[in-house]
């Protein structure tokens, strides 16, 4: 009776024939209302993308063959000022990558200090910089310390306009072009043996005799002495670490 009474009521009310009849329909394949979007192909949305069109090129490896290449660029040797130094590549003297280090820390410290341009300090202060040479280690051992070079750097050369920029590679002064020369003419001498580093960058600053980098060097109790005891160690074959 209950059952009956039910029907009856589902039968006279419109709505849930209505409901009734759409839910006995043939239900479609595919939702109506949700759609898978991680594929582009089957995306409605989208529209029919043709296969054929796209490429099967991963986007990593796309984005390498169409990004810039950059040829780097190693420096092998020091500028030089003595026509008489510049021989066939087969006797140039080679400079150590410890020694070329040194050089380029010695124009950043320049920057640093906002200089026009990289004297005999700053030379001295790059092999500091660089901490890994017996030079370097040398120099430390005999309480010749980076804040102490850059502290009587400013007290002999001065502070620099604060609004004054460097350029990128401040150009050497004429006692630290000497001082390099004077390193590639120490290997020369002893013909050539090893390579050129910054034990003769140091011996090269200390020849300089009116230049900063000896001033500073003479200040902070570096002597003729110790340049000797140097010079020895540097006129050995493999110089040791370097």
């Amino acid at each position: 009776m209950a059952a009956r009474s039910s029907c009856n009521f589902a039968l006279a009310n419109p709505i849930i024939s209505r409901i009734d009849s759409f839910s006995k329909q043939k239900k479609p394949s595919v939702p109506l209302y949700f759609f898978s979007t991680r594929n582009p192909l089957t995306n409605p949305w989208l529209g029919v993308v043709d296969s054929s069109s796209l490429s099967l090129t991963s986007p990593v490896s796309a984005l390498q063959t169409n990004r810039r290449r950059i040829h780097k660029s190693v420096i092998s040797s020091l500028p030089t000022a003595n026509p008489d130094l510049v021989v066939s590549d087969a006797k140039k003297p080679k400079w150590s990558w410890r020694a070329i280090k040194s050089f380029a820390m010695g124009e950043l410290e320049a920057r640093k200090l906002k200089y026009p341009n990289t004297g005999t300090e700053a030379l001295l202060m790059g092999i500091l910089i660089e901490e890994t040479s017996f030079t370097s280690k040398f120099l430390r051992a005999n309480k010749i310390m980076l804040y102490k070079v850059r502290e009587e750097t400013i007290k002999l050369l001065g502070k620099a306009d604060l609004y004054f920029f460097s350029p990128e590679h401040p150009p050497l002064t004429e006692d630290a072009q000497r001082a390099l020369d004077s390193a590639l003419d120490q290997n020369l001498k002893a013909g050539s043996i090893g390579e050129v580093m910054p034990a003769h960058i140091l011996l090269g600053i200390w020849s300089e005799v009116d230049s900063p980098g000896h001033k500073i060097l003479a200040t902070l109790g570096f002597t003729d002495e110790k340049s000797k005891e140097l010079e020895s160690f540097a006129s050995k074959s493999g110089f040791l670490d370097e």
